[in-house]
């Protein structure tokens, strides 16, 4: 009787821990491995970050916060989670262990009708479900902190979060005058810390983003096929959404920009308004999330099937900058996201000089002044994850190489873009190689 209950209890647990994440969660064990990487990088403070709030009106599915979803995989609203420093005894203050608590709100029944069923610190099991050392509701928060501020009151001037948030601000009052503080403590920003660790990226979360891009590469297959003359911009749009959700992607990356003609010039061109005319190409951005692992895509195509002989030559040479790009990749070294050029090895300047060393605009000028973007950035849980560009490219790193010519005067706007993992032996591992990108490769794709 005794193991038909365990046995009762475990699928249930399996049940919930299914229906509260509802995403491809990675190990318990990789999120604990961060949380202890980031406690290392706080010089023994402590580290209190919270999950985004659950909207008021659900027009989107709710998303989480991207470094609370980093540390915790965890995917409901209203949470908080302290992080403590180890640390050895020094002068009036004793040793203390690392520590790692999980704060829960209330379980809000009314709500739940709506929303969904949640999970609190009462409810069973809930460190194993949270994946966490121990669960606390919220309102034990600030009696936490309390503690921690009795037994070392220096740590409440050691707290790490993210200042600008209205939490967080709320939290600086409260050790002010909770504590009794003369003033209030000048919290450390978590953030920085935290990029650090996002920016190279585990196996576990290397297998998210190729979910993430083999979806997309099918939504782009989806779009090469429909795109022909007469066509809506905001149906090849809707096109790709279907077939990334088809595949199993929560929401498209970013809105996503179908820009014909004249558009096609238009970095960031929204409306998907046109309806696209036979003689024109297309710049199709669009991309999906998986399991809030994101991809980035762009491929441009003739609307009517063929590129003109214009549109091949300015075609031809941003395939080719993107190629001598990727050859002149090399980890550790090679800088992007630098339009300005200020780097002489960056990925920008290679592919800004082969634009220039191959064709000319209509007055007979160099190519390389149609560049107007930076040639790549971080790809992660956010589509532009963040990172110092003025580091270069290290091993392990997953980033774009997207080069782009914009010509408003001939309506022709031209930019490849793809996904790339810097691996251990510093190769350039493409995750969007099953996408065909050379001329006569995408104009064959979009006849089937």
């Amino acid at each position: 009787m005794k193991s038909y209950c365990r046995a009762l209890s475990a699928v249930a647990l399996l049940f919930v821990c299914a229906s509260l994440h509802a995403l491809d969660r990675q190990p318990t064990a990789d999120y604990h491995a961060r949380r202890v990487a980031l406690a290392n990088k706080l010089n023994g403070g402590v580290a209190v970050l919270f999950a985004a709030e659950e909207p008021l009106l659900d027009f989107m599915p709710y998303r989480q916060d991207e470094d609370f979803y980093y540390l915790t995989g965890w995917n409901e609203p209203g949470a908080a989670l302290l992080i403590e420093a180890p640390a050895s005894a020094e002068g009036n203050h004793s040793a203390h262990a690392y520590r790692e608590i999980m704060f829960l709100p209330t379980r809000n029944l009314r709500m739940e009708l709506y929303t969904g069923k949640k999970l609190d610190a009462v409810s069973p099991d809930a460190p194993q479900v949270a994946g966490v050392d121990e669960v606390k509701p919220m309102t034990d928060l600030a009696l936490t902190l309390n503690q921690l501020g009795t037994e070392n009151r220096a740590s409440m001037y050691h707290i790490w979060s993210e200042p600008d948030t209205e939490q967080s601000k709320a939290l600086v009052q409260w050790a002010a005058t909770t504590l009794g503080m003369d003033s209030a403590p000048s919290f450390a920003d978590v953030r920085p810390p935290v990029h650090e660790l996002r920016a190279t990226k585990d196996a576990g979360e290397l297998a998210l983003l190729h979910k993430a891009s083999d979806a997309s590469v099918q939504a782009q297959f989806a779009m090469m096929r429909s795109v022909h003359p007469g066509q809506k911009e905001r149906t090849v749009a809707g096109i790709i959404i279907e077939k990334l959700m088809e595949n199993g992607c929560e929401r498209p990356s970013y809105a996503p920009i179908v820009g014909s003609g004249e558009k096609s010039t238009e970095l960031h061109y929204a409306d998907n308004s046109q309806t696209m005319q036979a003689d024109d190409v297309v710049v199709v951005d669009a991309a999906g999330e998986y399991s809030m692992y994101a991809s980035d895509i762009t491929r441009t195509v003739p609307v009517n099937g063929h590129f003109t002989a214009r549109q091949r030559e300015i075609y031809d040479i941003v395939l080719g900058a993107q190629k001598a790009a990727m050859e002149g990749f090399v980890a550790g070294k090679s800088h992007i996201n630098d339009p300005q050029h200020k780097y002489p090895d960056s990925l920008d300047t290679i592919a800004w000089n082969y634009m220039n060393a191959h064709g000319k605009d209509l007055h007979g000028e160099p190519l390389g002044k149609y560049f107007i973007h930076g040639i790549g950035h971080l790809v992660g849980i956010d589509v532009h994850d963040p990172y110092d560009y003025s580091l270069p490219i290290q091993k392990g790193m997953v980033f774009t190489i997207e080069p782009g010519i914009y010509i408003p005067e001939e309506k022709i706007g031209v930019r490849i873009e793809d996904v790339f993992y810097a691996d251990p032996d510093s190769k350039l591992v493409d995750l969007t190689e099953a996408l065909p990108k050379d001329a006569e490769s995408v104009e064959k794709a979009m006849r089937k």
